[in-house]
């Protein structure tokens, strides 16, 4: 293991710490005040976004399965802690096996399993995408009061509101543009969590300088030549697996956008809004302060 990587497992294990933490505190509020009602009702989930939001919002026994993704910890965040559950398929047959009281999944998720779930009486909460920090909110408290735990939604929301404040602090000194650059030179544009998050910390999308109100490919010359102030990538040390991630490792790029003018934010921070969210803004918070520190000191040289 190099140094890069072992610094960069070093920060993914801290922050699934903190998370673990703040799951165990908002257990614990609700082990306090936890309805019996609540405490009965049967909840499965067939949504990978929902299956995080459940797994940190729900009693564990009121969890009757999890979807297909839960574990996969390239796309869940919370994927160690989904393997405590029942893994379902995402088939209404499962589902109608367990006859949970309330069904959480994805409004663009299999309609098949969905039309036959709601033919058979199965009460059907069905989530769109969050694009934005406040449908996050919205979406947690809407999970908060299906589960029971209302006062977990207001503690999982009140953190994300503490490091929003934080983020804040760290980037009041300037505008920065930060490009957002995925794969094959996606470039995430303003319909977008990731968007949403750079904003509300008082960051500018670069996707703007390069004409994507809603997202797009961009080439290697044109990603280059939009000169953002920072890049956001998933990966800190991406490997050359495929042509879609060669880009990213394109010297053009490296040289342009060195380890001092990168972001690093795992993917399974931004796909989905629930408790991996405050970990993704602290992220961002780090990288800048990491970012203006040389700065700050540089100017108390010269001073």
């Amino acid at each position: 293991m190099t140094a890069t990587e072992g610094t960069t497992a070093g920060r993914m294990r801290g922050a699934r710490r903190r998370c673990a933490k703040l799951l165990v505190t908002l257990g614990l509020m609700a082990m306090a005040s936890s309805p019996v009602l609540a405490a009965t009702k049967r909840i499965a989930s067939i949504n990978m976004c929902t299956d995080q939001l459940l797994i940190a919002l729900a009693d564990p026994e009121q969890i009757v399965g999890l979807g297909p993704y839960a574990r996969d910890p390239r796309l869940s965040w919370l994927a160690t802690e989904a393997e405590r559950f029942p893994a379902l398929s995402g088939e209404a047959e499962d589902l109608l096996v367990k006859a949970p009281d309330v069904v959480l999944a994805g409004r663009y998720g299999k309609r098949a399993t969905r039309e036959l779930l709601k033919a058979q009486n199965i009460p059907l909460e069905e989530f769109d995408v969050p694009r934005t920090i406040d449908e996050v909110k919205a979406q947690i408290r809407r999970v908060g009061d299906i589960a029971g735990h209302p006062e977990r939604s207001d503690a999982l929301i009140a953190t994300i509101e503490r490091s929003v404040d934080h983020a804040k602090a760290a980037t009041a000194h300037g505008h920065r543009h930060v490009l957002v650059l995925s794969r094959r030179g996606w470039v995430s544009g303003g319909d977008s969590l990731i968007s949403s998050l750079l904003q509300t910390v008082g960051l500018a999308n670069g996707a703007s300088a390069l004409g994507f109100d809603y997202g797009g490919f961009a080439s290697l010359e044109a990603i280059v030549a939009s000169r953002p102030d920072l890049l956001l990538v998933a990966e800190d040390q991406p490997r050359a697996e495929d042509q879609g991630k060669a880009l990213l490792l394109h010297p053009a790029i490296q040289q342009a956008y060195p380890a001092n003018r990168r972001i690093v934010v795992p993917d399974q921070l931004t796909i989905c809004g629930g408790p991996m969210l405050p970990v993704a803004i602290d992220r961002l918070t780090a990288a800048i302060e990491r970012i203006e520190r040389p700065q700050g000191l540089a100017a108390a040289e010269r001073n």
